[in-house]
């Protein structure tokens, strides 16, 4: 796994690939008392769900100094990872189903993350706004921008904020109403099968630009 891991991030340092290493081991612990993913996928973890959730990262730079939130976590998914490869970034992940965020909560602590913080919520009820928002295809695209475009800040000092969104399968119906979307494939820079329809879409959110091209 760390041959992999730094195949793509070379950047990682030791204590870094020690947390996704703790992360795989625990993981599928939980998962037997909580069915976040999958029991069939859990043998498939460190690709299917950790180098998918990394795949924002190797995709897309964030800029220093900012928040994110990771909406219908499950079991910390694609956030967790994430708060690993970011450490100066702070992470708000959530979900609705509290016996998931025990999870996340559990792993977080046990692998140290400091910039990680679990909440049972739904996205409308979060109080706070967020430079990013990424998620795991919880629905169709535009209920979920319906769902989390209040909760994104309009106006940064960087100017770049919006969704970040980890899709599979063929959705260009989904986002064709909205414009200045950016798409990547990720096939194209991770060599895994599990990757071949899978995407990332990036929606910026900016006050004086609609996202959409109709309404």
């Amino acid at each position: 796994m760390n041959d992999i891991l730094l195949k793509y991030f070379p950047q990682l340092k030791e204590n870094q690939l020690y947390q996704y290493a703790q992360l795989s081991e625990i993981f599928p612990e939980w998962n037997n008392k909580v069915n976040c993913v999958s029991r069939k996928d859990i043998e498939n973890l460190f690709v299917n769900h950790i180098l998918h959730s990394l795949t924002i990262s190797k995709l897309f730079v964030f800029p220093d100094g900012i928040n994110i939130a990771d909406i219908g976590t499950g079991g910390g998914f694609p956030g967790i990872p994430l708060a690993i490869m970011h450490p100066h970034i702070h992470f708000d992940l959530v979900d609705s189903i509290g016996k998931k965020i025990l999870v996340v909560k559990d792993i977080s602590e046990r692998l140290g993350l400091e910039n990680l913080t679990a909440i049972n919520t739904r996205a409308e009820q979060l109080p706070q706004k967020y430079d990013f928002v990424v998620s795991r295809a919880v629905t169709a695209f535009p209920d979920f921008y319906a769902m989390v475009k209040n909760i994104i800040k309009t106006e940064t000092e960087h100017n770049r904020q919006g969704i970040l969104y980890l899709k599979g399968g063929d959705f260009e119906n989904e986002i064709s109403g909205f414009c200045n979307i950016q798409l990547w494939k990720i096939s194209e820079h991770f060599d895994y099968e599990h990757f071949e329809t899978k995407k990332l879409i990036y929606l910026p959110v900016h006050k004086k630009k609609s996202n959409k091209i109709l309404g």
